[in-house]
């Protein structure tokens, strides 16, 4: 295998066991800085040669000692535009960057939410450091926060870190633990929640445990504290990553998420011991108390493991003392 580099020009030759090996699976195995979807598309859009002539199906098999060239044009700004938000960086580098999101803040632009995402904040903040995700100079979101579920979320730079990230999440070799603040005290105090978790049969904008279809999904949880006698601080470790799953298994145990407006309903025992003032500080509060407060996985780059904590937000902390003495 012999692979060059001239600028944007790579060129990949075909070792001698190679022969027959699909063209896009050979050049992106050569050339890992780029995703086999990446260079799939290149393919197509006739950026490889072979002894001059431009090759357009991504399928095409090999020759022993066949040579090609491959030329990636420079990345394209990303759609979405950036805009100057303030973030809190838990760490950067030149592959990855971990921020500490707040409530209140989308993930990606989307209708309703155009712009003042997470996106558009690190498109603007990372600029010249972003080296094209898919031929686009835009951050590789690999995981998923819920815009009111604040906590530590992790974006890649580069083509490389965002495939090696994505496939650690796929295969959930990552460590990732939430705080949430639920109504009632679990008992027994520590366990775990399964059961499939796919679309409400009746309420389309709902998820649910469902008996049929879905994906498979487990939640390990355990007490850390009760919060007065109407509520308990506990922790959620993901063994799997679905839409809303925290937020579904607690709900299905009986101990929903506090200020969680679609399945965080206040059971009737917490309800009758609530105080006027504390009753009303809980309506007050806007959104689920959850809180992912560590990542850890093994860095895309020197392979070393890597792991960071993000302490509760003031909005929590507030609300645990006023359960706490309630």
């Amino acid at each position: 295998m012999m692979v060059s580099e001239t600028a944007r020009r790579y060129e990949v030759t075909a070792a001698p066991t190679e022969g027959g090996t699909r063209l896009d699976r050979l050049l992106a195995q050569h050339l890992p800085q780029l995703s086999r979807s990446r260079v799939k598309a290149l393919v197509v859009a006739g950026q490889v040669t072979a002894d001059g002539a431009t090759l357009s199906d991504p399928s095409h098999r090999v020759k022993p000692g066949q040579s090609f060239a491959i030329v990636v044009p420079e990345a394209r700004p990303a759609k979405p535009r950036g805009q100057t938000i303030a973030l809190d960086i838990v760490y950067e580098d030149a592959d990855l960057i971990v921020v500490n999101k707040p409530a209140d803040m989308v993930i990606h632009p989307a209708p309703g939410n155009p712009d003042r995402t997470l996106v558009n904040a690190l498109i603007a903040h990372c600029g010249d450091s972003l080296s094209g995700i898919g031929g686009e100079l835009r951050p590789g979101i690999v995981h998923r926060l819920d815009k009111d579920t604040s906590g530590l979320i992790v974006a890649a730079k580069n083509d490389l870190a965002h495939r090696a990230l994505s496939t650690a999440f796929a295969a959930h070799d990552i460590e990732r633990a939430y705080l949430a603040i639920v109504w009632g005290t679990p008992a027994p105090a520590a366990g775990e929640i399964g059961g499939n978790i796919g679309r409400h049969p009746t309420d389309r904008k709902k998820m649910a445990i469902v008996a049929r279809g879905g994906k498979a999904a487990l939640t390990r949880y355990r007490l850390l504290r009760p919060l007065g006698r109407a509520a308990s601080l506990v922790e959620c470790r993901l063994a799997t990553g679905r839409t809303h799953q925290i937020r579904v298994h607690m709900a299905a145990i009986g101990h929903p998420v506090v200020g969680d407006p679609t399945y965080g309903r206040m059971t009737a025992a917490p309800s009758r011991v609530l105080s006027e003032g504390t009753r009303k500080v809980v309506q007050g509060f806007h959104r689920q108390a959850l809180h992912a407060y560590l990542l850890g996985f093994k860095h895309p780059g020197s392979q070393a493991p890597v792991r960071w904590e993000a302490e509760l937000p003031s909005d929590m902390k507030d609300l645990m003392q006023v359960l706490e003495g309630n």
